[in-house]
């Protein structure tokens, strides 16, 4: 399968300690979650790897970002660390993490000091690094490169080795380890080159920043299936009652499922999932390929040949896809699973 990664994602390498459920754990999303998979990709021989273009040698890649993104955001993202080095005198190889956030309310205001912009900016505890843009912006040039060569022509299918991941990122916010929404970025590139895009989330998580993106338009289908956020991340958005607004009322889904859920009942709503997506009869589908639904990251229980046959219904789909990673953690499985699931997706196209 044609292959999209750079080795810019290492630029991002979060190591200090932060607070999970009253726990100080380091951090999961590291740079060898990408060298993990790619190795086990090569080692499948399933990967026809090529490095994308930047996104700022293209101006039509860099708009794309413009149609996902509001531009305070991105400014905001494009100069946080900096501006923060500056105010604590840092030497630059900090990790500036929100601490300050706004009340809600009918009204606030989002002052210029870049601590507050953090807190407005931010819904999670994810720090930002010097290298945090560069990271997150080679990780949308995976997706968009993957996008332009489906659209293109140049292939059936491709994938996007996009670390840091995406699917949690709005409009104009960060959180879920996610800066730039790379699988909203790779649909978007699709309905800029005319076409229709279908979203499929199968992370273990909402993909609750692709629904904000796309939450008012109907060009562009979203489905996700995921863990209940009622108990789990991210907690605000993923309810299967969300469904869209004005023009993109009834073009959202979301579908829960339990703690722990296995293939046996994980399967039935996958059918559904897709089912939605084959209604739409999109152009190019666009799956966000989380893999964190493996049993040994502790919240959904797929493990072994689950993967296989999770890339073999997506194929059976039979539409030209886009691939675009987004979670799975725990690196003793990680590789393998990625690899199962386009292994089986390649056997059935």
């Amino acid at each position: 399968m044609l292959v999209f990664a750079s080795q810019d994602h290492r630029a991002h390498n979060p190591t200090e300690l932060h607070l999970f459920a009253g726990e100080a754990l380091p951090p999961k999303e590291v740079p060898a979650r990408a060298d993990v998979i790619l190795g086990a990709l090569q080692a499948a021989g399933l990967a026809d790897t090529r490095e994308p273009d930047p996104l700022d040698t293209d101006p039509s890649a860099t708009a794309l970002l413009g149609r996902v993104h509001s531009a305070d955001y991105l400014d905001f993202l494009r100069t946080a660390h900096e501006r923060w080095c500056a105010l604590t005198g840092n030497d630059g190889q900090g990790e500036a993490m929100p601490f300050v956030r706004p009340i809600l309310g009918p009204t606030y205001t989002v002052p210029d000091h870049v601590l507050a912009q953090m807190g407005r900016y931010s819904n999670d505890a994810d720090p930002l690094l010097a290298g945090t843009w560069k990271a997150a912006t080679s990780a949308a040039a995976c997706a968009v490169a993957a996008a332009r060569a489906v659209t293109g022509g140049d292939a059936d299918a491709a994938y996007a080795l996009a670390r840091p991941p995406g699917h949690h990122a709005g409009p104009d916010n960060f959180g879920g380890y996610c800066y730039l929404n790379s699988s909203a970025l790779a649909a978007e590139s699709v309905t800029a080159a005319g076409g229709r895009a279908a979203t499929l989330d199968v992370d273990t998580h909402a993909g609750n920043g692709t629904q904000a993106v796309f939450w008012r338009r109907r060009d562009v289908l979203s489905v996700s299936l995921h863990i209940d956020p009622s108990v789990e991340y991210p907690y605000f958005q993923g309810f299967a009652a969300e469904r869209g607004a004005g023009d993109g009322e009834g073009y959202n889904h979301n579908l829960p499922m339990g703690l722990r859920t296995q293939w046996p009942e994980y399967e039935p709503v996958l059918e559904a999932a897709c089912r939605l997506v084959e209604d739409f009869s999109p152009d190019v589908v666009v799956v966000a390929l989380g893999v964190d639904t493996a049993l040994e990251d502790g919240v959904l229980a797929l493990q072994g040949d689950d993967y296989l046959r999770l890339g073999e219904r997506l194929a059976r789909l039979r539409h030209p896809t886009v691939l675009v990673q987004e979670g799975g953690y725990d690196l003793r499985v990680l590789g393998k699973n990625v690899a199962a699931v386009l292994e089986g997706f390649a056997q059935a196209s």
